[in-house]
């Protein structure tokens, strides 16, 4: 990927606001590191007509970060929210306080709602529905929600996606990916936070939720799986009445779980409410392999038959059978204080971005395990064992999938939703059986045949293509056209600075000679006309050459 800063200027409008942004609160240093600063300084003259803000002494660098995420606007919002739920790269404070962030945006007018759904889905907003609340009932930073009846009679939800987002939302990646380029490329300590690898996760994240038909398409599968299941009920979608800009679905009457007083009214205890939402979710994680990605209490709404009804199925995430398999060994290990086990584990899971220290990490772990072997169940805070597994995955810089950590960040979640039901309720005691499934199945006489006989047929398979992939390399070397391709890291950077030498090199070099010619010249009774403004000219280039060099730091 090009990496130039010049590419920035593509959208110079919104990359001021950004530059604006980071120089208020005080990340001109950045700036500087990127290469930007000498662009942005001259434009601020230009552009932003202001120097570079010193932040307050009193906030933290992660609060400024926070700060100017929110300044940033929604779908920098967004890009922190994902943030929030990868605490492996993350730091723990700046986790803390991207969690403070909330969308904050106006309704989009009504008007602009009608022709939206008029454009997506061809036909008039009065043949489309029996009425149409003009009034949105909900908003956020990629949609607003309204209500709706359909003609036979039925109450709906109308979800619409807010107009030009899309182009929006595109432009902010672009200047996001040649951001985080730049930092991989110039503030090395920032690989291990992996920006790249941020921004296609946030990119893939986000475009999945502004495509409206692939939440329907989640949410047709959910209501699939759990059709057998009465504690969980998944609003109907109405396919005819749906497209990728607008989503229409049955609207659900019912209460929030953090609305007590409603819900002591209901035909279930808050105690059983918590342990059929806590079942749901583990027979999502751990039996299904697909599971909602965001279960906040905002949510999630209790119906008068005591059933759950799970909102927004824009975040979903996938686990297949190795990693359910790996994440129970780990818990497993963790109550038989094998820590050789869970070591194995970690290491299985997640990636090194740096050279791993195994007997800091051993010691780690073991320290780990102590303080959760042993403890009773109904002692067990599993938030708080999830967050140190977490914790010592940043230290040890090794990156988890971010399927994984969205489950992660899920059952803490989950947890204090369930704790917010009913106080006494104990996550691990729900866990437990689910975990000792998961290892039934796994260990189960069907599925090791299964997977034995997958084993073979990959092993026949990569014996029977072996010949010819020998034979064509052979043949290659034979006719010389065997290549091998190094990828030394850094050399692109030495190969700029080379350059930018040996211009400065050539420079002074023409500089001088120009210098001492006309100077011979002038000595000699040439034309002043000729020789006064060549040597002015050679002058300005030796000052211009000796500023570049003072400025860039490198003498």
């Amino acid at each position: 990927m090009e990496t130039h800063p010049l590419r920035l200027i593509r959208s110079l409008n919104r990359s001021r606001q950004i530059a604006t942004v980071l120089l208020n609160y005080g990340f001109g240093d950045i700036m500087e590191r990127l290469g930007l600063r000498r662009y942005l300084q001259w434009g601020t003259r230009i552009f932003l007509r202001r120097k570079s803000a010193t932040p307050e002494p009193h906030l933290t660098t992660a609060r400024r970060i926070r700060m100017a995420f929110q300044d940033l606007g929604p779908t920098y919002i967004k890009f922190a929210q994902v943030l929030s739920t990868r605490p492996d790269v993350v730091p723990a404070e700046v986790i803390e306080e991207l969690s403070l962030l909330q969308e904050s945006v106006p309704d989009f007018p009504s008007d602009e709602a009608v022709r939206m759904v008029e454009h997506e889905l061809g036909r008039p907003v009065s043949e489309l529905f029996k009425e149409f609340d003009l009034t949105p009932m909900a908003a956020g930073s990629l949609a607003q929600v309204h209500r709706a009846i359909h003609h036979d009679g039925r109450q709906l939800a109308v979800k619409i996606r807010r107009p030009n987002v899309v182009s929006l939302v595109e432009r902010d990646l672009s200047l996001m990916f040649d951001l985080a380029a730049l930092i991989d490329r110039h503030i090395p300590e920032a690989r291990t936070f992996d920006p790249v690898g941020l921004v296609n996760q946030f990119a893939r994240t986000i475009r999945r939720e502004l495509n409206f038909r692939r939440e329907a398409q989640s949410q047709r599968e959910f209501r699939k799986l759990f059709s057998a299941d009465a504690t969980l009920y998944v609003p109907y979608v109405f396919d005819d009445l749906s497209s990728e800009g607008v989503l229409t679905m049955e609207f659900i009457q019912g209460c929030r779980s953090d609305d007590k007083a409603s819900l002591d009214k209901l035909v279930l205890p808050r105690s059983q409410l918590a342990v059929n939402v806590s079942h749901i979710f583990m027979k999502m994680s751990f039996e299904l392999g697909v599971f909602h990605g965001d279960p906040h209490p905002g949510n999630f709404r209790v119906r008068d038959d005591g059933s759950i009804c799970l909102l927004d199925y824009g975040m979903v995430g996938y686990l297949d059978a190795a990693k359910r398999d790996q994440l129970a060994d780990l818990l497993v290990g963790v109550a038989r204080h094998d820590v050789a086990r869970v070591v194995d584990v970690m290491l299985t899971l997640t990636q090194t971005v740096e050279p791993l220290d195994l007997v800091l990490l051993t010691a780690d772990v073991n320290d780990f395990v102590k303080t959760y072997y042993d403890l009773p169940l109904d002692e067990l805070n599993v938030g708080q064992l999830l967050s140190d597994f977490v914790a010592i995955l940043g230290r040890h810089t090794l990156r988890c999938p971010p399927d994984l950590m969205l489950l992660i960040r899920a059952l803490v979640t989950l947890e204090g939703v369930g704790r917010e039901l009913y106080p006494e309720f104990v996550l691990a005691n729900e866990l437990q059986p689910f975990l000792e499934a998961q290892i039934r199945r796994r260990y189960d006489p069907r599925r090791m045949v299964d997977k034995a006989w997958t084993d073979i047929r990959d092993l026949a398979s990569s014996l029977h293509a072996m010949p010819g992939q020998l034979s064509r390399a052979l043949n290659r070397v034979a006719n010389d056209r065997l290549r091998i391709q190094l990828d030394l890291k850094g050399l692109d950077r030495v190969i700029t600075e080379f350059d930018r030498s040996s211009n400065r090199v050539v420079i002074g070099v023409v500089t001088s000679s120009i210098l001492l010619s006309t100077a011979i010249v002038i000595r000699g009774g040439g034309s002043l006309w000729i020789n006064i403004p060549a040597f002015f000219l050679s002058g300005c280039l030796g000052i211009w050459l000796i500023y570049g060099i003072l400025r860039s730091g490198r003498l």
